[in-house]
């Protein structure tokens, strides 16, 4: 029987070897001097390491990808999930692909012979305002599902409640990573990196929050 590959799985394909070859284009042609491996709140670089060690973390972003993709593939080939559930997976396929290759981009950035390394924590930024606004454009879609999603005892036990919570948690990320990238570069690092944070925690209890009140206000609801 010959295996034929869907979209989805093609794209994840095509992700991990191009993350593999970056992983390896930094092994070779990285910056010689020591490469900012982490930075602290403030923005400032408290570790260093070199070029190889961000072609094994890349790496192992690629391998990561390639397990969680791979798992979620045989899920939906194995199981034959209802239309919902197969929906819920590829686009948590989606999300995944996506966040992996923005994370992976970082270390490569950060081994690259000309960059700046005062700019790091900006890069960071930027990149999570990437994924929120990946993540917010199809979280609203999301049907209900084991692996992606706002999940909560009260959306589990009211579909009204999952539909209202997710998308307006997809709304919130969405905007909030639209609105916030352009400042990103204008902004001290300290004011991004906590605006970033205490926005995503604040938008995650709201989404806690309105998935119960919206629980308590459907009259199809099943007990908690």
């Amino acid at each position: 029987m010959t295996f034929k590959p869907t979209r989805m799985e093609t794209a994840a394909l095509a992700v991990v070897a191009v993350q593999l070859a970056l992983a390896a284009f930094t092994a070779t042609n990285g910056a010689t001097d020591p490469v900012p491996m982490h930075f602290n709140a403030a923005g400032e670089v408290d570790r260093w390491g070199d070029r190889m060690e961000a072609a094994w973390l890349i790496a192992a972003i690629a391998g990561v990808n390639a397990v969680i993709s791979g798992a979620m593939a045989y899920s939906l080939r194995a199981s034959n999930p209802d239309p919902a559930r197969r929906r819920g997976i590829t686009i948590g396929m989606a999300i995944g692909l996506v966040t992996t290759a923005v994370v992976a981009i970082l270390p490569a950035a950060m081994a690259s012979p000309t960059f700046d390394p005062a700019t790091g924590a900006t890069v960071t930024a930027a990149a999570v305002c990437l994924v929120l606004i990946a993540t917010g454009a199809v979280l609203g879609k999301v049907p209900p599902n084991a692996l992606v999603g706002v999940r909560t005892p009260w959306n589990l036990s009211s579909r009204m409640a999952w539909d209202r919570s997710n998308r307006l948690a997809g709304r919130l990320f969405f905007w909030s990573g639209l609105l916030a990238l352009p400042l990103i570069p204008f902004l001290p690092t300290t004011i991004s990196i906590g605006a970033i944070s205490g926005g995503t925690l604040l938008i995650a209890a709201w989404s806690v929050f309105e998935s119960w009140r919206v629980w308590r206000a459907d009259p199809d609801r099943r007990p908690v």
